[in-house]
């Protein structure tokens, strides 16, 4: 695929309201739009500036809640203390995974939100990796994951990021998914 079949893609990024990982939001967006990907970002709510836990904000521009996998090629779900908090239970959140992973999208998380991934169903006998704390990798294992503490892991249309140093690689990751 070229570049520019690329500049007809669109992916949903998930943040958490509070405590996202800012370079894990940040540097595969930067990679995302710099390949033309169309970005929309999800979060609780968008009444509010979602706020990093190193202070970078983000606008939300959809709700978890009103957002249609249908409409994307793609979701990407940020990391973050936030990500526990505010993301691991979200039915709506695991309902979009589901559904994206049904539909052969790609699916992607990092730090500790693969948990989500993992309580969504979709890791079930998958390689994937988790930021390496004993919860988290814990959640995966409890998914059905087989789970390697590695940067990156690509798992048929599943990507998995490990941390914070891992996240523009992730980002390159989720567009080599993103062109099959």
């Amino acid at each position: 695929m070229s570049g520019s079949d690329l500049d007809t893609k669109k992916i949903l990024m998930v943040i958490a309201q509070e405590g996202f990982r800012d370079e894990e939001f940040f540097e595969p967006r930067e990679v995302f739009e710099d390949a033309g990907v169309s970005i929309t970002v999800a979060s609780k709510t968008t009444n509010k500036e979602a706020i990093g836990a190193l202070g970078r904000t983000v606008n939300p521009e959809i709700s978890i809640n009103k957002a249609n996998i249908a409409d994307y090629d793609g979701i990407v779900i940020s990391g973050g203390p936030g990500s526990r908090k505010f993301l691991w239970s979200d039915m709506d959140l695991r309902k979009l995974v589901e559904d994206a992973f049904e539909q052969e999208k790609v699916v992607a998380a990092i730090c500790i939100s693969p948990v989500v991934l993992a309580r969504a169903g979709v890791l079930e006998g998958k390689k994937a990796t988790v930021f390496k704390d004993p919860e988290s990798v814990k959640e995966l294992k409890k998914g059905g994951a087989i789970y390697e503490d590695k940067e990156v892991i690509i798992t048929e249309n599943i990507v998995t990021g490990r941390d914070p140093a891992s996240a523009e690689k992730f980002g390159e990751a989720v567009l080599d998914a993103l062109e099959r």
